[in-house]
């Protein structure tokens, strides 16, 4: 039983005994509940104060019993608050109606008399529903603030080199466009930074931006993240929730590490593109959803392709258009560049009074191998602008210092020098190196989870 009151509330009723008796139970659980017999004055209503749920009549005086004036009230809501949520109320059982109402874009539909419980509920989980409607425009505000602050394209990707200059290329040609982009890349290249460039350059660059981390997400969670779930589909299903597919609709869904998600899974995925359309875990209603979706991996898809462990229809439906982000070893160019970057932004957070990097440390960094890219340049500049007392970085500054310009990939353990976390990284890098980048079996020949690897893959900048 709940005893803490959330949300406003409205109901609009011309009859004023059920709106009496509805009043009386409903404020014990809403901090505030209105009630209206005349449905002229939503203008009104609407204005003065903000409703997370409006209980709505179908059918007023004018017309008793085909809901019609109901359902152009419905309209009025909507275009004063399109986000607003309206659970329509009558007295006749009509289920071509409530389909239609549900259609026009009320979120539920409660015949009258109800049960105080039933009804309960349903306003709970509009309530639900609501906040996360007010999340997800929250998100679409705080990019618009971000993106009027852009005075120059891609301003968030630091790269002049002919490699980057490439991929700016390929994003200006199909940021327009509504097809599905894959990029590919090692661990730490940035392909989120593009992902969300080729949003931003989109015509749905005002919708939300959702991204998620597929290689974070258990397989039996997989459904209800990316799909929702009703109230009680499953044991810790306490509330309604949209999944990422919904809160992304007209906007951009970004899918990072798509090479790691299971079979099952990659069927569920795989249908969903097909039809457009996504089904809550718990529910049989099938909602229409309106996305560009980009795609990112570090894992090589024809090879798990070849065996068995990714579908070719679903790579298919994914790279339409396939952007590849080059190493940081192969546009050392723009090395200079970063490290510019990096020292300004940690220096102003850090409250360090240190200005560039030294010739002789640029050189070093240009001929080091980069295993973590872009991500291990930004932590180890970092490290260095924290340790440093100087003005300059020099090359002793930097964690790699020791063996910057030696090439990792001829790395042997030594037990001349033990020191378990250098040995693990050795380790872990042979065995990625074996197994061609896949992550699943290099886990297997470590005898570790796959996300116990990838924890030290971020711990090691790998």
């Amino acid at each position: 039983m709940r005893t803490s009151k959330t949300g406003n509330l409205l109901i609009i009723d011309d009859n004023e005994d059920l709106l009496k008796a509805a009043k009386i139970f409903l404020k014990r659980h809403f901090v505030k509940v209105d009630t209206e017999t005349n449905p002229d004055l939503l203008p009104i209503l609407l204005h003065n104060e903000q409703y997370d749920v409006i209980m709505l009549d179908m059918n007023f005086t004018k017309d008793v019993s085909s809901g019609q004036e109901g359902f152009q009230h419905l309209d009025r809501i909507l275009s004063i608050d399109p986000s607003a949520v309206v659970v329509l109320i009558t007295a006749y059982g009509d289920i071509n109606l409530a389909v239609k109402a549900i259609k026009e874009g009320a979120t539920d539909f409660v015949l009258k008399p109800w049960d105080n419980d039933k009804l309960l509920a349903t306003l709970h989980a509009a309530l639900k529903l609501r906040q996360s409607k007010l999340e997800v425009a929250d998100l679409k505000n705080q990019q618009q603030l971000i993106y009027a602050d852009i005075d120059r394209k891609f301003k968030d990707i630091i790269g002049q080199s002919p490699a980057m200059q490439k991929v700016f290329d390929t994003i200006e040609k199909v940021a327009a466009t509504d097809a599905n982009v894959m990029i590919l890349g090692e661990n730490g290249t940035g392909k989120e930074l593009i992902a969300r460039a080729i949003h931003r350059h989109s015509k749905r660059s005002r919708e939300a931006f959702v991204g998620v981390d597929l290689g974070a997400i258990t397989p039996s969670l997989f459904e209800s993240e990316l799909f929702g779930h009703k109230k009680g589909a499953f044991t810790d299903a306490r509330e309604d929730r949209i999944g990422r597919f919904e809160q992304a609709d007209k906007g951009t869904l970004f899918l990072d590490e798509i090479g790691n998600i299971p079979m099952a899974s990659q069927s569920k995925l795989l249908a969903v593109l097909q039809n457009r359309t996504v089904t809550k875990v718990g529910s049989n209603q099938q909602k229409e959803i309106n996305i560009r979706l980009i795609s990112a991996t570090n894992m090589p898809l024809p090879d798990m392709i070849r065996e068995n462990t990714f579908r070719q229809d679903l790579l298919y439906r994914l790279n339409t258009i396939e952007i590849n982000l080059p190493p940081l070893r192969d546009r050392t160019e723009d090395i200079p560049l970063l490290t510019d970057h990096f020292i300004g932004f940690y220096a102003k957070k850090y409250s360090k009074d240190i200005r560039k990097a030294s010739d002789s440390l640029l050189k070093r960094m240009q001929k080091y191998q980069w295993p973590g890219n872009i991500r291990e340049l930004q932590h180890g500049i970092e490290r260095a602008v924290i340790m440093s007392n100087k003005h300059v970085l020099q090359p002793e500054d930097l964690f790699f210092q020791s063996s910057g310009d030696v090439d990792r990939s001829s790395e042997t353990v030594s037990l001349d020098h033990l020191n378990i976390e250098d040995v693990e990284r050795i380790l872990i890098r042979k065995a990625l190196q074996k197994h061609n980048g896949h992550i699943t079996k290099a886990a297997q020949e470590l005898g570790l989870t796959r996300s116990s690897l990838y924890r030290r893959l971020e711990k090691y900048g790998l």
